[in-house]
């Protein structure tokens, strides 16, 4: 896959097929546009192309705006490319570019930049300056511009928003099986492992703080969970923490990784780590020999998992 981080960079050398949406989660409910966006590229022989916006629209338009996103760029553009899109146009979201008429968007973009032959969209979709255009607008562009209009049902564009809110308010009360389900996959974080206080190893459960640094990624509810992630090419088991430490006088949330069976210096590395499931919530336990107690249940919990997913 092809990645363009501004319609600008994009040069299409033929005509294309387009679809455009933020993709957040690149979730089950984003199959069906997906899909429809591949089969018709492959059928017309056009590239298939994926538009979407960092920041998101929300980030730049709506004053305090706090949203949380289940990807980072990096994360949806691998998600994406795993399912075969060509094209991932990242275009720079803004208020001059929120400022483009319905006109100047399809004259300028869809048509003299991206050269469509079609675009799949939400019946529900809007666009342009104030987002006053239509479905209705874009079908009678479609025919003075000479480019396919189709339209993703109700019922379909509501899987998406369905899908995306209960995504979010799973892994925010830390159902992750929940979160998923509606996925499609585990849900995962990329961070980078930086030096933590060094607390777990005195108590044999050595850990990896996982640093991330996109301030916009839903970190899931405080608690125990289940994980998985490669390292050097190999999948490894473990549980990570996410919360305060109170038990040791935390005062900060951080993301802890203990990994089974492996002894390596991890420090600087980046790793992607998938959550499988949660185990319990955040305690804090009267003393540090309760605390490593808990820990051995929560591993051998883990264990019993991994060894029943077989």
């Amino acid at each position: 896959m092809k990645i363009y981080n501004s319609i600008q960079e994009f040069a299409p050398s033929g005509k294309t097929t387009v679809t455009l949406g933020t993709f957040d989660g690149v979730h089950k409910g984003h199959k069906t546009i997906l899909d429809k966006l591949l089969n018709s590229s492959r059928a017309s022989g056009h590239e298939s192309v994926v538009l979407t916006f960092f920041p998101h629209p929300r980030m730049v338009l709506q004053q305090n705006s706090d949203i949380k996103l289940l990807n980072t760029m990096a994360e949806k553009a691998a998600l994406l490319e795993d399912y075969g899109v060509e094209n991932l146009i990242i275009h720079p979201f803004d208020h001059a570019f929120s400022r483009l008429t319905a006109e100047e968007f399809v004259k300028d973009i869809l048509v003299g930049k991206l050269n469509i032959s079609k675009i799949i969209i939400g019946h529900d979709h809007r666009f342009g300056r104030n987002r006053t255009a239509t479905i209705t607008d874009l079908l009678q562009f479609g025919e003075e511009y000479g480019f396919e209009v189709e339209q993703i049902s109700a019922l379909e564009v509501n899987e998406v928003s369905v899908s995306s809110t209960k995504i979010r308010h799973a892994l925010e009360s830390g159902d992750i099986t929940t979160a998923n389900g509606y996925l499609g996959y585990n849900y995962f974080l990329t961070g980078i492992v930086v030096q933590g206080r060094q607390l777990g190893r005195t108590i044999g459960f050595p850990t990896a703080n996982i640093h991330i640094k996109e301030d916009y990624k839903l970190i899931p509810d405080n608690g125990v969970y289940i994980i998985s992630s490669k390292i050097d090419g190999e999948t490894v088991q473990g549980m990570m923490n996410i919360g305060d430490n109170p038990t040791v006088g935390g005062t900060e949330r951080t993301i802890e990784a203990n990994f089974f069976d492996i002894d390596k210096n991890l420090y600087d590395t980046e790793l992607t780590i998938s959550l499988h499931k949660r185990v319990r919530d955040q305690v804090k336990f009267p003393s540090v020999d309760v605390l490593k107690m808990q820990l051995e249940q929560d591993k051998a919990a883990a264990l019993d998992y991994f060894k029943q997913s077989d």
